[in-house]
């Protein structure tokens, strides 16, 4: 293919997607014990789990491998692969226990049908199965929860007892005219239980139980279990508070207790996915008396609590607003014995030069503390790109960026550290991730930071890419945060026969507060390298750009964040010389809010447009979305510049600014070729939203083709799903964009 012409095959673009879908990406990685050996030389095996796109099976695969790192102490002198990978049919969650001579394994086995998959928890010791404790059989709770919102596997320093959250057992229930017969092969306790009256309640088979929303469906009411590795014995904890849902949980200093976070739920449970300004706090539950103690302040939003080497503290992320469903935090410090809590880092305003500019990941790494509990390590975006933080819990707060390889400005990724050992992801939007490890350098000198690679992953050629800093002009300053800046990444083929014949495919990010960073992104390549010069723009609003940034975009959206966009996208193509008359939009949640926004806005500036999920009527979403208080689409009530509240209903004045906001205001001026891929089963922008855009434009006879993928969530990121809706995308692109 001549670079910077488009495929006009679909057959050569499911091929390019084929092959660039293969990239696998890093999802975990833990640090074995530290051996040495016979020479006196020192080595540590590092286990990494990994994810595959199977288009032949359609789905997701997981597999692991082995690497070998040997170290002099305090640098790396070889490190490289230890065997093949092997693929992990099945593992739902593992951890290594302290002294990394045992290892826990939660799995399904089972069929696929409603009761059929049952889950195991495994204990491996060397070279053998040492437990295996089948807890679906056991019934003394439901699923165990393998998320990363409540979920966790911890090993109890003694290597005694594991930790762990599952769903609540919940009653029997039948219809009031059900009976059940009895076996008569049944065993005398069988039939002893199916007689007993209080085993099934009647009338309460169709009760509704509340869920945590999007990608959360089946987890209600997560209860702390302990399971005693050597009996078998497993116990729910109790001293939960009953207003709380615990998650998150570890084991206390002495085994004595367990630290976890509650999350409240009531009156009514939110959806918690990608919010991470749900109302929690840090508690304590003693499992001797089952007194539960308060940690941290009960009003704000708190997450990932770890616990340092010493064991004196533990450091926590802390969200001083409930209003931004995601938004610069504060690393906050307990001291364990002291009772005292302090703030580490605050939140940052505003970056100002080159300076910090706040934290704004969702969760720490399991592994983040310096061997001396001193300093606390953890990746964060700033601005446009991920970079490595580290805070000094002693005194000032650190930031420091490792060198990256050949200055190209790329992404990192924390993956663990242990001893002062880092497991570390770099890439960026031509360079797929590649596996590294490192010794963090003493105090201060984090800048001197090397890295010595595991796994190398070949660049993707003919990609260029680059960051372009954007002032808003003066008209469009926002009065209450002025002088706030943004960003956006350029992707551009190599070398292109004729620059003024490449189209433009813009691509506004979901959330509304998150942001594209400066690493891998498939979708973006795919598109490059197929000749789309892309534009990924990180409009007022996205993280990592100070907490001014983000509060500037409440009550604006539909306004400021679509003007970003459109700014960037003029600025762009008077700089670059794109084909202006050939500039396409591919957004999804929020980033088809704003899609939908500039073809109603702009009609003449876009000549297609891809939206999957988008928000279309603020107002008809609102009683339909697991969070309307802050939808990660349009936050309803909070992103429309009203305050939330969950025991009234806006007023007329407030349904009427919602529509004010919301793309299908601007129907009648719409008529860009219009692609919508909705998932049947999203719970964050309920697929009627794009169905309502569907209609109002067949009416108006613009052109506009539907994609329904029935079990699809928010996401499309389903194997089968995805490869479609991209194949579908790109053909809609090359059929209106085409020449």
């Amino acid at each position: 293919m001549e670079q910077g012409v488009l495929l006009s095959e679909p057959e050569e673009a499911a091929a390019l997607y084929r092959g660039l879908s293969r990239q696998p990406a890093l999802s975990a990685a833990c640090l074995g014990p530290e051996v040495t050996t016979q020479y006196g030389g020192q080595y540590r095996t590092v286990h990494t789990e990994w994810t595959q796109r199977d288009l032949e099976r359609m789905e997701n695969i997981r597999f692991c491998r082995q690497y070998l790192v040997f170290h002099d102490g305090d640098s790396v002198v070889f490190a490289g692969p230890a065997g093949n990978s092997v693929e992990t049919r099945g593992e739902l969650l593992s951890r290594e226990s302290p002294s990394g001579t045992m290892k826990a394994v939660l799995r399904k086995a089972g069929g696929t049908g409603p009761g059929e998959e049952k889950q195991f928890l495994e204990v491996w010791e060397k070279n053998r199965k040492l437990k295996s404790f089948n807890l679906s059989a056991l019934e003394k709770h439901g699923p165990v929860y393998e998320d990363d919102c409540f979920g966790c596997l911890s090993w109890s320093h003694s290597e005694t007892h594991l930790l762990y959250v599952a769903e609540k057992k919940r009653p029997k229930a039948e219809s009031f005219f059900q009976t059940k017969a009895l076996d008569v092969s049944a065993s005398d306790d069988e039939i002893a239980r199916l007689k007993k009256p209080d085993q099934a309640i009647k009338g309460d088979q169709f009760v509704f139980y509340e869920d945590w929303g999007e990608n959360m469906v089946s987890k209600s009411i997560p209860v702390l279990c302990v399971l005693d590795v050597e009996s078998g014995n497993i116990s729910v904890l109790e001293g939960v508070p009953e207003n709380v849902s615990p998650g998150q949980a570890f084991w206390a200093p002495g085994d004595a207790g367990v630290v976890f976070v509650g999350w409240w739920h009531e009156p009514f449970r939110l959806g918690i996915r990608f919010c991470t300004n749900r109302r929690s706090a840090l508690y304590y539950v003693d499992l001797i008396g089952g007194k539960c103690e308060l940690l941290s302040d009960d009003s704000l939003a708190v997450s990932s609590p770890r616990l340092s080497p010493d064991q004196c503290r533990i450091v926590y992320l802390q969200y001083p607003s409930l209003i931004p469903h995601h938004q610069c935090s504060q690393l906050c410090l307990y001291d364990w014995y002291t009772k005292v809590t302090s703030v580490v880092v605050d939140v940052v305003p505003r970056q100002l030069g080159e300076n910090f500019s706040g934290i704004y990941c969702s969760l720490l790494p399991l592994g983040c503390w310096s061997a001396d509990s001193q300093r606390v390590v953890f990746d964060s975006a700033q601005r446009s790109r991920q970079v490595r933080d580290t805070d000094c819990v002693e005194g000032q707060p650190l930031w420091s960026t490792p060198r990256s390889p050949g200055g190209s400005g790329g992404s990192w990724k924390l993956l663990t550290i242990d001893q002062d050992l880092m497991v570390a992801q770099f890439s960026t939007p031509s360079l797929p991730p590649t596996l590294k490890v490192g010794f963090l350098p003493s105090a201060g000198k984090e800048q001197s930071m090397l890295w010595v690679s595991l796994e190398e992953a070949e660049p993707i050629p003919d990609i260029h890419w680059g960051i372009r800093v954007l002032q808003p002009p003066p008209e469009q300053e926002n009065v209450q945060y002025a002088g706030l800046d943004f960003e956006a990444i350029l992707l551009q083929p190599g070398n292109p026969p004729d620059k003024t014949q490449v189209p433009m495919v813009v691509m506004p990010h979901g959330g509304p507060h998150s942001s594209f960073v400066t690493a891998w992104m498939l979708f973006p390549a795919m598109l490059c390298k197929m000749g789309f010069a892309v534009l990924l723009v990180n409009y007022r609003g996205s993280t990592g750009f100070g907490q001014d940034s983000i509060l500037s975009l409440p009550g604006n959206v539909g306004h400021q964040d679509v003007k970003d966009v459109q700014f960037a996208v003029e600025q762009v193509l008077q700089e670059e010389h794109f084909d202006a008359s050939h500039v396409a939009l591919m957004g999804g949640s929020h980033g088809g809010f704003i899609s939908c926004h500039l073809i109603g806005q702009y009609p003449e500036t876009y000549r297609a447009c891809v939206a999957r999920n988008p928000v279309i009527n603020i107002a008809s979403m609102l009683g339909s979305t697991d969070i309307p208080d802050c939808s990660v689409s349009c936050r309803c009530v909070v992103e429309a510049g009203f305050p939330f509240s969950s025991d009234c209903l806006p007023d007329l004045s407030v349904w009427a600014e919602m529509l004010d906001k919301s793309p299908i205001k601007y129907i009648p001026q719409v008529k860009t070729p219009l692609l919508l891929m909705l998932g049947q089963e999203d719970r964050r922008v309920p697929f009627k939203q794009g169905m309502e855009y569907y209609r109002a434009l067949k009416t108006r006879n613009v052109p506009v083709r539907l994609l329904l993928y029935p079990k699809s969530t928010h996401a499309l990121s389903e194997v089968e799903v995805e490869s479609d809706s991209f194949m579908n995308a790109v053909l809609w692109l090359r059929t209106h964009l085409g020449s």
